[in-house]
């Protein structure tokens, strides 16, 4: 094998590290804002659980964040909780923060 191909292989398996890890900073990110949600709506423990389940599913529909902020929007102004679309984008990117900081702690 060349130095050529172990250099790709290395490349190759660093590209797919990196895109696993952002694959689960961004599903463990959409549980906590998930959480922060439920926190504001006053949910229960187990209905808190299945909530940022749900959250997490959410953002299986469509690529980017336009769909866990769709819900999230949604289900906040549902249950009489007053906020705006910048609150939430501002609790994703904290929660971004976190979630990268919780792997990273977990290694």
């Amino acid at each position: 094998m060349t130095t050529f191909d172990n250099r790709e292989q290395a490349f190759e398996a660093k590209f797919a590290r990196d895109e696993e890890m952002a694959f689960r900073v961004i599903a463990r990110r959409n549980r906590l804002v998930g959480q922060w949600a439920a926190a504001k709506m006053k949910l229960t423990p187990a209905e808190t659980d299945a909530y940022a389940k749900a959250v997490v599913q959410a953002d299986f529909e469509e690529a980017g964040d336009e769909d866990v902020i769709r819900k999230l929007m949604g289900d906040l102004l549902a249950a009489g909780i007053e906020t705006d679309e910048a609150e939430v984008r501002r609790a994703l990117e904290e929660q971004t923060v976190e979630a990268r900081r919780q792997l990273m702690e977990a290694q």
